[in-house]
């Protein structure tokens, strides 16, 4: 229920209506044209552009043609009580009781689904695809968390979501992983030091790893590595993942599929999708210049295979294969996004770290190739994540190796308040995560302030010894809404406007600042009945208004809704 839609389309019909009265042709069209909320001073709750656009394509004043709309809305909608024409021609609205009313009871028949645009599309949305190396560390739990509520946002939103993860488990870094456990597994069976060697991943997760490996086999030959590589590999993978999927759950994530890029290469996914590629001419053998700015003493000339991603606004082609004719991390990916068009999906979604910003036109030249320009693909870059302490850089213990593991965030900070503050700001910025804002219990720490809120309200029912979800009747015969009162319904008629936007941009940040903003005013109202009796809730132990008590079921039930979004608890109790 867009409110602000059906009005726009309200005005419309209505412009067209009286197009000949308006001295405007039937087919002018409405681009540009907004209805939105105004500005908090003008006390009104829609304004629209119409008149100003319109009067821009007739060559009209804009401030004449307001008013003879102002009189047609007046004559044709029993909707408002007021409507006003401000600065240049803007036509601002004020509903009547009657609309009140029926938003109140709108809002609180569509319960959870209050918000949702029922736009029933579907999307593959991969998100951390992390190397299978080790734990999560605090970097990749901001793309999990974005990750996991855009899924959630999306289906609140009435969309089919899969949430995805592809494991990296082919390739040297693997090759690299395997040979740091089996060096682990050595000093321990022998007391051997584990070597100094470059590449290799000295955490001491790695001897976990290990000690679960030989709890597995403890009679494991060690005397070749070439020997166990395949085996050791495995199980390496295994428990690596397994520590990856305890981080994820500890946030609150879970996948719906994991991908591995190995099953990829072993059906021979990357030779026909190459194959594919090459019948619609898209891929050819040829000759790559030097990557640019880089030490090139060690670059050859090499024949390879080459996909020409400069078709599709890259801004070079791309190599599939490396010297050795093997095939290039690339072409895996390119293999990957194949499978995931076949799966028939509108949207691909791919959540990516602050280091693969370069990595996007390349894949999506690949998804446009594959496709024939038919499946979007949308890669959202989530920037650093920066640790803060008394007002400096906070490093932890790294027992992880050279990363502070989402472990170590977890044992200083609870998993609501990591998912809510991951989202408080937009993804393409770095985030500045500090550990005191997040502990204190001030309006200064969003996740508290929006918890506080529906604490609030909870020990409000409570003194009341009346249900929050039970249904109220409104008090017609009384139906004077405050100020206070005004602020919040228009402030929830703004969510469904919201979650569109949100959804629309990709943009789940949106969730946690309209919920910060919706619980400053409700903090406000119940201020300022401790300041002025007349703002109070409750007299004698019972609800003064009874409008008031459903305006405060709007206000639990949008946070409720919201929150569930971000995949965040609210206590009853604080």
């Amino acid at each position: 229920m867009n409110i602000f839609e059906i009005y726009l389309n309200k005005i419309q019909d209505l412009i067209i209506k009286n197009s000949n009265n308006l001295k405007i042709k039937s087919n002018i069209g409405f681009l540009g044209v907004l209805v939105e909320s105004p500005p908090q001073e003008f006390n009104f709750d829609l304004s629209t552009n119409i008149a100003l656009v319109l009067a821009k394509k007739t060559k009209q004043i804009p401030v004449k043609l307001a008013e003879t709309i102002k009189k047609l809305i007046l004559e044709n909608l029993d909707d408002f009580s007021e409507i006003d024409i401000a600065g240049p021609g803007f036509i601002n609205l004020k509903f009547s009781e009657k609309i009140y009313q029926k938003l109140i009871i709108s809002v609180l028949e569509t319960g959870k689904k209050y918000g949702s645009n029922n736009k029933n599309e579907t999307y593959n949305i991969e998100f951390v695809s992390a190397n299978p190396t080790g734990p999560m560390h605090v970097g990749h739990s901001r793309g999990a968390i974005f990750g996991d509520v855009l899924s959630n946002l999306l289906i609140f939103n009435g969309n089919n979501v899969t949430k995805e993860y592809y494991i990296n488990d082919y390739g040297n870094q693997i090759t690299n992983f395997t040979e740091s456990v089996f060096y682990r597994l050595r000093e321990i069976q022998f007391n051997e030091k584990f070597p100094n060697k470059e590449n290799l991943y000295p955490g001491n997760y790695v001897i976990d790893i290990a000690k679960n490996i030989l709890k597995e086999d403890e009679k494991i030959d060690l005397t070749n590595f070439e020997k166990i590589f395949d085996f050791l590999s495995e199980l390496s993978l295994k428990y690596s993942m397994s520590l990856i999927k305890a981080d994820l759950k500890s946030l609150g994530i879970s996948h719906d599929n994991f991908i591995s890029e190995k099953s990829l290469v072993k059906k021979n996914l990357v030779k026909k999708t190459i194959e594919h590629l090459k019948k619609k001419n898209f891929v050819e053998e040829g000759y790559l210049n030097p990557p640019k700015g880089e030490d090139n003493k060690d670059w050859k000339k090499t024949k390879r295979l080459i996909f020409k991603s400069t078709l599709f606004d890259d801004d070079t082609d791309r190599a599939l294969q490396k010297n050795d004719g093997s095939w290039t991390y690339f072409a895996n990916d390119v293999a990957y996004h194949s499978d995931k068009i076949s799966r028939n999906y509108n949207y691909l979604i791919n959540i990516l770290g602050a280091d693969h910003t370069g990595y996007i036109k390349r894949i999506t030249a690949s998804v446009k190739a594959l496709s024939d320009n038919k499946t979007t693909l949308v890669c959202k870059v989530c920037q650093l994540v920066k640790l803060f302490k008394n007002g400096k850089p906070y490093k932890m213990s790294k027992r992880a190796g050279d990363f502070i593991s989402v472990q170590e965030l977890l044992n200083q900070v609870d998993k609501d308040s990591i998912r809510f503050m991951m989202l408080n700001r937009s993804n393409d910025v770095e985030l500045d995560f500090d550990f005191d804002k997040v502990l204190e219990k001030t309006r200064e720490n969003p996740v508290f302030y929006v918890q506080y809120c529906y604490a609030r309200i909870s020990s409000l029912f409570r003194t009341l010894k009346i249900n929050i979800d039970k249904k109220y009747e409104i008090d017609e015969s009384n139906f004077n809404l405050n100020e206070y009162e005004l602020k919040l319904i228009r402030k929830i008629i703004d969510w469904p406007k919201v979650i569109e936007t949100a959804s629309i941009k990709f943009e789940p940040h949106r969730i946690p600042f309209y919920l910060y903003e919706l619980a400053t005013l409700f903090h406000s109202y119940w201020s300022k009945g401790n300041e002025d009796a007349k703002y109070k809730f409750i007299a004698n132990e019972k609800i003064k208004n009874k409008n008031t008590l459903l305006i405060v079921q709007l206000v639990a039930l949008t946070i409720e809704n919201g929150m569930r979004i971000l995949g965040v608890n609210l206590p009853k109790k604080m």
